[in-house]
């Protein structure tokens, strides 16, 4: 029997050969779209392979290139993926097909779950490397942000070493430039100056990916944390948004999917103004619960309430690590949800275009599991820190479910 990774060699080869051959033959029509196989999660190897192998041992670096560089700096040159020939990578019109189908999502090396996979492995910690390895063989996207200094810099670097690293696979990144360090008691989000910061970043940011076939996630809570600027500033967000989807809408091939918030946060009508007005017209669509633990299920039911209302727009849903749902607490008609490091959470479903719904382009892992929110529930400081020990958790948790299953609460069956 061949390994996981041998086998999916030979998978992606008969693959790429297929869509070949029918771009070959000039079938760059819808039809031929819908025909692009539903890559995920079939692709993703179930064995822990070794570490020199890397997150995805089917797919060769190019010459020269170590599978596993230490950083994302000084690698290899090599062309940078393009995307399916004949499929429109924008998929502006709602009309057009999946524009993520038949793509092959790049996994980083450097990133800190597989670098703790590789520790694990290395010091014969086999379960707990086996749990890490849950985690490190998704495709997960990378956030960029204020923190990425110079933006321009850094964003090259990355494209430059995902291409040689995982030759063909498409990057996935998440734009996260929005100040939102406080709420409440007259916060500004850093004023006007940090607006201008910020249109200088997204004009950046945009060079620096140029051509590049990606996937872009666009400002994960930009939307519902409005309210929690001064009065004065609250519309100033929404031009700040709007003039980021203007500048990286012109992106030639990339798929942009804007902030939407999450089934247990927002209304959905509030939300479809907001997008209205930042420029959903001019992008793929929107995403949800990049920052929340609400149920698949949940969030899909409420993606269509605000397609109704945004041109029939298409999205992809956060699953990285809603396997376990929620925690909501109810004080009366209030409904509290702990959303920073809640306890006991599980990895969702795993990134598919697969998802049943025309509408829904895929289910995705926009988020990171085990990046820490915060220092509540036990968390490391500063926000983004690296906590191995929770990325254990939600791989030990793990479930497919969609919404929760009879006799549950918060994600585990009652003992009756």
């Amino acid at each position: 029997m061949l390994p996981d990774w041998r086998a999916n060699r030979l998978l992606a080869g008969v693959l790429v050969c297929a869509v070949m051959s029918i771009a070959s033959a000039g079938a760059a029509t819808p039809a031929f779209a819908q025909g692009l196989p539903d890559l995920y999660p079939a692709v993703i190897p179930r064995t822990p392979p070794p570490p020199r192998l890397g997150p995805v041992p089917d797919l060769r670096a190019v010459r020269g290139q170590d599978r596993t560089p230490h950083r994302a700096k000084s690698c290899a040159r090599a062309w940078r993926p393009r995307g399916v020939p004949g499929i429109d990578p924008r998929g502006v019109d709602p009309a057009l097909p999946n524009p993520l189908r038949g793509l092959r999502w790049y996994v980083d090396p450097v990133e800190p779950a597989f670098r703790s996979y590789r520790t694990l492995w290395a010091h014969h910690e086999g379960h707990r490397a086996e749990l890490m390895w849950r985690v490190a063989r998704e495709p997960r996207f990378r956030w960029f942000g204020r923190w990425d200094n110079p933006v321009r810099r850094r964003v090259r670097n990355y494209l430059r070493c995902a291409a040689a690293v995982q030759p063909g696979a498409v990057p996935l990144l998440v734009v996260m430039r929005h100040q939102g360090k406080g709420c409440g008691g007259g916060y500004a989000g850093g004023g006007a100056a940090e607006d201008r910061r910020s249109r200088v970043w997204y004009r950046n940011f945009s060079r620096a990916v140029g051509g590049t076939r990606v996937v872009i996630g666009f400002e994960p809570d930009s939307l519902g944390t409005v309210d929690c600027l001064t009065p004065s500033r609250r519309h100033a967000r929404l031009r700040l948004l709007r003039y980021g989807v203007n500048v990286l809408s012109r992106l030639p091939r990339a798929t942009i999917y804007l902030e939407a918030g999450a089934s247990d946060w927002e209304p959905a009508r509030r939300t479809a103004k907001q997008l209205r007005y930042i420029g959903i017209a001019k992008v793929r669509g929107f995403m949800l619960n990049a920052t929340h633990h609400d149920w698949t299920r949940a969030n899909v039911r409420h993606g269509l309430a605000i397609s109704r209302r945004v041109g029939g727009k298409h999205f992809i849903v956060n699953t990285s690590f809603n396997g376990r749902g929620p925690i909501h607490i109810y004080r009366g008609r209030r409904r509290l949800n702990i959303w920073c490091n809640p306890p006991g959470r599980g990895l969702g479903i795993e990134p598919t275009t697969i998802t049943g719904h025309p509408l829904v382009d895929a289910y995705m892992w926009i988020n990171r599991p085990g990046y820490s929110a915060g220092g509540c529930n036990g968390g490391p400081m500063p926000v983004g820190s690296w906590w191995p020990e929770r990325a254990l958790m939600y791989a030990r948790f793990q479930t497919s479910w969609l919404s929760p299953p009879h006799g549950t609460k918060n994600g585990f069956f009652v003992r009756r």
